[in-house]
């Protein structure tokens, strides 16, 4: 499935690393009129070019552009920053192999397999099973199933900062450092650790920092908790957070509940927001009114 694409976002990063809509393009290879548009959702930027924004920008690519539901044919491509005409140099022929395995009308080549997980940066495994879901058959376990239960303290700050935070925007690095610090009453971590934390570089916190960032993101300390895998009350937390999210933006349109005064189960909200994943898709997008383009500052 495609990456959200908030160009509103996008501008925000931007500003806040201080860069001109200019300095973004050339370091993406556009014009900054192009990034203008990006930015006022006049214009979208193709999958491709997300992880070169994404490069630009410092920001992970699943951070600065997420994206539900099983990765396919295309999304794989696209992560590698490659367009159709170039996949299809790498197998040696021409666009209408590639475009008719991401369309889902013909299958790849057995002998295409190989080649292309190695320009796409995955195993063939991961590649057959993008090109199942491609024809709309699940296979295997998608990364957002797997992004439902996150271990570390970084995938658990970047899973509140996708999902908790409905019609605002979420704090940003440095935001959330400056909080750390301020519950701590001394600098205990600076913008480069949680970075670090987000990117996956260390996994290293203090029971100091993990007690500012539960107060930073409003949840409790226990979820920040070294474990092998998150405990059924912070799971249920987490699918809760996901599961409102995904109602305030549209993507469930209703539900109706019988005979449960508990309320929904976490497997029953993980079942249903893997659903919203595989159909946001399909869903009409709502639309906005765009944005005037800046004058390039």
């Amino acid at each position: 499935m495609p990456r959200q694409f908030d160009g509103r976002r996008v501008r925000a990063v931007r500003r806040g690393l201080d860069l001109h809509q200019r300095e973004l393009a050339a370091r993406v290879g556009v014009s900054a009129p192009r990034v203008a548009g990006w930015e006022s959702g006049k214009e979208f930027p193709k999958g491709e070019r997300l992880p070169a924004i994404a490069a630009a920008l410092d920001q992970p690519l699943d951070v600065l552009f997420p994206h539900d539901g099983p990765p396919d044919l295309q999304l794989l491509r696209c992560d590698a920053g490659l367009s159709i005409a170039q996949a299809a140099e790498v197998i040696e022929t021409t666009r209408v192999p590639v475009s008719n395995a991401e369309s889902g009308r013909r299958r790849l080549n057995d002998a295409y397999v190989q080649p292309l997980a190695r320009a796409y940066g995955v195993t063939e495994r991961e590649l057959l099973a993008a090109q199942d879901c491609s024809f709309g058959i699940r296979t295997s376990v998608s990364r957002s199933e797997q992004e439902a239960a996150p271990r570390s303290v970084g995938e658990k700050i970047n899973y509140l900062l996708r999902y908790g935070y409905v019609d605002q925007e979420a704090p940003s690095n440095e935001e959330i450092a400056r909080l750390v610090n301020e519950h701590a009453g001394a600098a205990v971590i600076t913008v480069d650790g949680i970075v670090a934390l987000r990117s996956g570089v260390t996994a290293e916190a203090s029971d100091i920092v993990r007690a500012g960032l539960a107060q930073a993101l409003q949840v409790d300390v226990g979820l920040f908790q070294d474990d092998a895998q998150v405990d059924p009350a912070a799971r249920e937390l987490l699918e809760a957070i996901r599961f409102l999210g995904s109602i305030h933006r549209g993507q469930i349109l209703g539900l109706a509940a019988r005979g449960n005064s508990a309320g929904l189960s976490a497997e029953m909200m993980a079942h249903i927001n893997g659903l919203v994943g595989e159909l946001k898709h399909k869903l009409p997008e709502v639309p906005e009114v765009p944005e005037v383009p800046e004058d390039g500052a």
